[in-house]
């Protein structure tokens, strides 16, 4: 379905800006729900995010390598896909503790990009295949005891993953496909079987990026080439395209106390002055209220 004109305009209101910046890859945006804080990276920047939204006071930590995601851990640390690599980040003091070195291998592989903590406490990311090379990324497990598995090949871009709210499907995008496909899961073991193509993408409908899940089971995936947030239904029919007031939308995550409000990140990267002329607040992070919560990620079990 698309909405009409006046749906459009009354969410488009709803949508706020909650920190403006001019982020070159906004991405990887989470909600931390023990601090009441949302966390997001910029990945070329490097560096990583900490907004209190009741106060508004920001904290900002830089990297040495591109943060391709990270997640929340038991602990209270970050686990932080940093280049090639994966490793666990302390806030406070800002020390680093390697995971997984060396990750991934490939050589046509530019770097680690989207990732986030499973139902079975597992923190899986993807890599990403250098422009105009044969698709040669994966998508990685990686678990507290620094192991990781391989467990999907041949991709370009890997992006998107969430879970279902019962944690029984996994849904993960291919940016470069444009597609999104979705696994039986197992929560206790991490296995993943019964991929099946759950959407095929045009530039023009919204060429998934990062995605998340609410507790009905809708698939949230950032159109990044269409300037929309795209809501999928469990049987992957279209229930909502929502124009947003970035051309380049990157991340989508459900926080605040109830789970009802849509955070968003986005970027500045490649667009003319022209582009940001009309768009001038892209690489800011954005919220909307929704009416279903979405589906809480889990933490690193370290």
């Amino acid at each position: 379905m698309r909405l009409s004109a006046t749906e459009e305009e009354l969410i488009m209101a709803e949508i706020s800006c909650v920190a403006r910046m001019s982020q070159r890859v906004g991405e990887s945006v989470v909600w931390d729900d023990e601090r009441g804080h949302l966390l997001w990276c910029d990945i070329m920047e490097p560096a990583i995010y900490e907004l209190d939204l009741a106060s508004g006071e920001r904290q900002r930590w830089g990297f040495d390598e591109p943060v391709g995601s990270f997640g929340l851990t038991r602990s209270g640390r970050l686990v932080v896909a940093l280049g090639r690599s994966v490793q666990l980040f302390e806030r406070e003091s800002g020390r680093l503790e390697m995971l997984a070195a060396d990750i991934e291998t490939h050589p046509l592989v530019a770097r680690l990009n989207d990732g986030k903590v499973g139902p079975d406490g597992a923190f899986w990311v993807g890599s990403m295949t250098k422009p105009n090379t044969q698709a040669s990324a994966s998508l990685y497990r990686v678990t507290a005891d620094g192991r990781v598995e391989r467990k999907v090949e041949g991709l370009g871009t890997a992006n998107g993953l969430a879970w279902s709210s019962d944690g029984r499907t996994l849904y993960h995008t291919d940016s470069r496909g444009p597609w999104i496909d979705c696994w039986a899961f197992d929560p206790a073991t991490g296995a993943i079987s019964e991929r099946r193509r759950f959407r095929t993408l045009s530039e023009e409908e919204g060429r998934p990026d990062g995605g998340a899940t609410d507790s009905a089971g809708n698939y949230w995936s950032c159109g990044i080439s269409a300037g929309c947030l795209n809501c999928f239904a469990p049987n992957s029919g279209l229930l909502a395209r929502i124009p947003v007031p970035v051309l380049r939308p990157t991340m989508p995550c459900f926080g605040g106390p109830d789970l009802k409000t849509l955070f968003f990140t986005s970027l500045t990267d490649g667009l003319s002055p022209e582009d940001l002329a009309r768009s001038p607040l892209s690489g800011s992070v954005f919220s909307m209220p929704v009416d279903i919560p979405g589906t809480p990620v889990g933490r690193f079990a370290d």
